[in-house]
């Protein structure tokens, strides 16, 4: 009996475990990652940042020549004893939220000084996310490519935040 109840439990766990997954993906991932289709991914470089390079995506699915875009962020993390690559993918309908909020950190956050340790985050359906934090005094910016994965920040400087922003607006002209 307590071998059913653990494999049922398993199941239940693995199960919630693919649903959100599969929930924190972006459309383009989904649209991607359809069955039946035969998928071509072309990359445009737009920039780099941090060692982080920055690329919009054209999806096409060549039986049905439906297309969809996005933006990906790509960013090696090297370990002792290997290099793995941590990446986000972006809906091209999410850009314009990002940029403002690019926007809103560098005009109206970083310039203040909270009494209190304070955190700001632009989040993605993807999990990527963007933002920063005070503590004892000083702002640090950061991108995060992976919701539940630690090693995939890249710091950002406050000088970083307008070169980001200037990628993101070539980005979205090749979208």
């Amino acid at each position: 009996m307590k071998k059913l109840l653990f494999i049922l439990l398993s199941m239940t766990t693995l199960v919630s475990a693919q649903t959100a997954k599969e929930s924190e993906q972006s459309n383009a991932e989904k649209f991607s990652a359809k069955s039946g289709t035969l998928m071509q991914k072309e990359f445009i470089e737009v920039g780099n940042l941090k060692k982080c390079k920055i690329s919009v995506v054209y999806f096409t699915d060549l039986i049905s020549n439906t297309k969809q875009s996005a933006l990906k962020f790509e960013y090696e993390v090297a370990s002792s004893y290997s290099t793995d690559t941590k990446s986000a993918i972006l809906d091209k309908d999410e850009i314009d939220g990002l940029m403002k909020s690019i926007k809103i950190i560098q005009d109206k956050v970083i310039i203040t000084t909270p009494a209190n340790y304070t955190e700001v985050n632009y989040r993605s359906r993807s999990g990527f996310e963007t933002g920063c934090y005070m503590s004892k005094g000083t702002w640090s910016s950061y991108l995060k490519l992976e919701r539940f994965d630690s090693k995939s920040y890249v710091w950002l400087t406050k000088e970083d935040l307008p070169t980001l922003y200037s990628i993101l607006e070539q980005a979205k002209l090749k979208m």
